[in-house]
């Protein structure tokens, strides 16, 4: 009888799927049951073809052979996934397999490997596509019993395949045309090269940041109850004073002053619960919380999805849950009770019988495309067996879900204006109500100080912003105790960590001065939540950017590359354009043939304004890896696009 080939991301995966559905025998890179044969790739098993695949003449770099842009790119084997493609390529087309079920993980990504391979094999059998999000044994069964048409997915799969080509006509121009030039091996990329520029722009305004100095004044105050503080302020509000002699006029003024309540305004706010998280959200709290890079964050939530089953799919960028999750959330939430660790924490959801029905804030179909934010799964949770940094990335997960079914968070704001000698002083106090979902918080804190072997400690808060004010009444006379200036500076702006760089990459739209184009701009930016970690990573592996602490700072190599290239190529403009409409072919609002002639032009652009330039730059010496004949420069080894 015929089976039907399922083929999987990973051979882990496979080997879970496989489990699932009764298959038991092994075959060569397979497992073989009575209806389905499971198999797999190794990432990406096929790729797009070197330029020396057209032509061998293109293996040597020179000007007069660019721009290079096939009119149909050709697919190969992946360096180190021959035998497994020779494995699948003899099961799709064996007699013995009727149809196919792309089981590659659910996002653009995974469309891509599997139609890659799909299409490098020659295979022309029908195929169906399982979509889930966890990779639990009910999540599978679930899959496998809602499986859709291979077809249905027909416009993702063109949006990857527009991306890769569109990274691969870019990269190897590019990156050949500006080699050449400079004599240096430079790699450039569609997304990377706006990033750098980014970072590099960042480095310039500190570098050329002059502090100021002013001063700030201060007055204590003693009242009938209790004493407090106030900061001088203009009637604009203003609280810096420009020189010290400003600053001494206004001690002398105040000396022997009494003072006097002018208002009190209280008003009681709410704080509703965080939105649950996306890849970028998860990425940037690890990175401000744990020092963990974008890479590492990423690596550790696709281990939690895909080898112990805790977490739903993590490469996703939506931050809220579909309707049809709804009837399955106390289940987790009691999934969570059962763990001594979130026993307080989820335990008193359970115990107020059925949970609160979420609000427009974690339920909104409108605003979940491939996947929803990432929670816990269903099921038993193993958590015993976590290594600590798994453990971390799970609980701030676990704890985000649970903090959504929490009440608000509800405190008093309390502003006070007081006057003296015709002076007036502002007063900031806060009183909370009730802590809502922020008493979880307040527990990850305290096991975060165990953890690290410190005394708990309450977190710093800003002097201008923060005191415990006591009661006062309008008209309330006081007495000024104590008056000082202060001498303060303005700071430069701080270089950016992962976290805040995750966040400029997300919102590439505050970079645009146009404000149609801003306005375009704020449902996409530079590459994906599943890409950007990737970028930040290539651009410490090629040397222009380095970590300094938390800090990311650019090299002398990423600031040349950068005052070398045209203003397109590292506009985040340019790419949050494409990334927008990447999704606008994923949607079928925009036809592939459009998106690609936008990136040949593009292409020609880049080549000709590189070979004309006339901006001149010298790179730091490295290791030469490639070759200058006398009348040609020759490349003998390519950088990654």
């Amino acid at each position: 009888m015929a089976k039907i080939l399922v083929i999987a991301e990973k051979p882990s995966v496979g080997r879970d799927i496989a489990r699932v559905l009764g298959c038991g025998q092994r075959g060569e890179g397979c497992l073989i049951g009575e209806e389905y044969i499971v198999s797999w790739a190794v990432g990406h098993l096929a790729q797009l073809a070197a330029p020396e695949e057209y032509d061998p003449a293109l293996k040597k770099w020179a000007f007069d052979t660019l721009p290079i842009m096939p009119q149909e790119m050709k697919l190969v084997a992946a360096p180190g996934g021959k035998s497994q493609l020779a494995v699948l390529k003899k099961l799709m087309n064996g007699r013995d397999v009727s149809s196919l079920i792309c089981a590659t993980d659910s996002g653009r990504e995974g469309e891509l490997i599997f139609r890659y391979i799909y299409q490098l094999c020659g295979c022309q059998k029908p195929f169906q596509r399982l979509w889930v999000s966890s990779m639990t044994d009910k999540a599978i069964k679930d899959g496998f019993a809602a499986l859709r048409p291979g077809a249905d997915y027909d416009l993702l799969y063109l949006s990857a395949r527009c991306r890769s080509e569109a990274d691969w006509l870019v990269g190897i121009n590019a990156s050949r045309a500006y080699t050449l030039k400079y004599d240096a091996l430079l790699s450039i990329g569609r997304v990377q090269t706006p990033t750098l520029a980014i970072i590099v722009q960042r480095a310039a305004e500190i570098a050329a940041f002059q502090p100021e100095e002013y001063f700030e004044v201060r007055a204590d105050f003693a009242g009938a109850n209790a004493a407090y503080w106030g900061l001088w302020q203009d009637a604009k509000g203003n609280s810096r004073l420009a020189n010290k002699e400003q600053a001494d006029a206004l001690l002398v003024k105040l000396k022997g002053a009494d003072g006097a309540v002018k208002s009190v305004k209280r008003e009681e706010k709410s704080q509703p619960p965080p939105l649950l998280y996306d890849l970028t959200e998860l990425q940037r709290d690890c990175n401000k919380r744990y020092g963990f890079s974008a890479q590492k964050t990423l690596d550790l939530a696709q281990s939690l999805y895909e080898t112990r089953k805790l977490l739903t799919y993590p490469r996703t960028d939506s931050r809220y849950l579909s309707d049809d999750l709804l009837p399955r959330l106390a289940g987790r939430v009691k999934n969570l009770a059962a763990l001594p660790q979130f026993e307080q924490a989820a335990g008193a959801l359970v115990a107020r019988g059925a949970l609160p029905r979420p609000g427009k804030r974690v339920i909104d179909n409108s605003k979940v495309t491939d996947h929803h934010a990432i929670i816990p799964t269903e099921g038993r949770l193993r958590v015993d067996n976590l290594t600590a940094d798994e453990w971390r990335v799970f609980r701030l997960v676990a704890l985000r879900f649970l903090a959504v079914f929490y009440p608000a968070h509800r405190y008093a704001a309390t502003r006070v204006l007081t006057e003296a000698a015709g002076e007036q002083f502002i007063s900031k106090g806060q009183e909370e109500l009730a802590p809502g979902w922020t008493a979880l918080y307040e527990m990850l804190r305290q096991q975060e100080q165990q953890e690290a072997a410190k005394p708990p400690k309450k977190p710093k808060t800003d002097a201008k912003e923060e005191q415990e004010l006591p009661n006062l009444a309008e008209g309330e006379p006081v007495r000024l105790t104590k008056a000082k200036a202060a001498l303060k500076k303005t700071q430069p702006p701080k270089p950016y960590t992962e976290a805040g760089l995750l966040s400029a990459m997300e919102n590439a739209g505050r970079f645009v001065e146009d404000e149609a184009l801003k306005e375009q701009l704020k449902e996409s930016g530079l590459g994906t939540p599943a890409t950007r970690a990737a970028i930040i990573e290539r651009l410490l592996t090629v040397g222009y950017i380095k970590r300094q602490g938390k800090a990311l700072l650019p090299t002398e190599k990423g600031e040349k590359l950068v005052a070398v290239v045209p203003d397109p190529l590292k506009s985040p403009e340019t790419t949050g354009k494409w990334e927008k409409g990447l999704s606008a072919i994923a949607a079928g609002r925009m036809s592939r043939d459009v998106f690609m002639a936008s990136i040949r032009r593009y292409v020609n652009f880049l080549v000709g304004d590189c070979r004309t330039s006339t901006r001149r730059m010298q790179f730091p010496a490295e290791q030469r890896r490639y070759r200058r004949s006398p009348a040609k420069k020759r490349v003998a080894k390519k950088p990654t696009a």
